[in-house]
């Protein structure tokens, strides 16, 4: 089991976004359920792993991202109208996920799932906002490090084949809220993952 100078980092945190000077708390990852990824694989926002990466086990941390160092600005040209049959399921219109306010996975052009959140259902269309859900918000990260020490390159590995969809893992399953506590309190995008999504560039 070689170790390697990638980092496994461990963190507990309650994530919150900034409107006009007020914090509403989006998600948490708790101590028992945290948010986990390895170092320097492109897998977390960038400022998140800078203020986190050099931390102790046991150290506490709040990190505030401007917009631009989160998910950006909100970008009208991301809401699309989107063919109602293509989310049909054996003929039939998928009215158990697609209504207005769920968040659903679509596949774009290159194969990458992509997380949208029904806006409307028309006669013939399906409204869908791309956007990151913290998408024009500044946010902040309050929490502690729950574990940090060199990852494996076993663990390495295993995040490198979830990110190229060919399964495994290191335990982080970032994008998957139910392993690594990423995602919105709905548990959808967010978090330290950069795909849209955890902190992300992998969630």
């Amino acid at each position: 089991m070689a170790i390697t100078d990638n980092k496994y980092i461990a963190v507990a945190y309650k994530l919150y976004a900034l409107e006009d000077g007020n914090k509403e708390m989006i998600e948490e990852a708790t101590i028992d359920r945290p948010f986990q990824f390895i170092s320097d694989l492109g897998t977390t926002l960038p400022a998140f792993e800078l203020g986190v990466k050099d931390l102790k086990k046991g150290e506490s941390f709040s990190l505030t991202l401007t917009k631009d160092q989160a998910y950006g600005d909100y970008n009208e040209e991301h809401v699309l109208e989107l063919p109602k049959h293509i989310f049909e399921v054996d003929g039939k219109f998928d009215n158990e996920h697609i209504f207005p306010g769920n968040i659903v996975p679509l596949m774009d052009e290159d194969g990458r799932t992509l997380n949208g959140a029904v806006l409307e259902v028309k006669d013939d269309i399906v409204v869908m906002d791309m956007n990151h859900p913290l998408a024009g918000s500044d946010i902040v990260f309050e929490g502690s490090v729950v574990e940090t020490r060199p990852a494996t390159t076993e663990e390495i590995q295993g995040m490198v084949n979830m990110i190229t969809g060919e399964g495994g893992g290191c335990g982080c399953g970032c994008g998957s809220s139910d392993d690594c506590g990423c995602g919105s309190s709905d548990n959808e995008g967010g978090c330290g993952c950069n795909s849209g999504g955890c902190g992300s560039g992998c969630c």
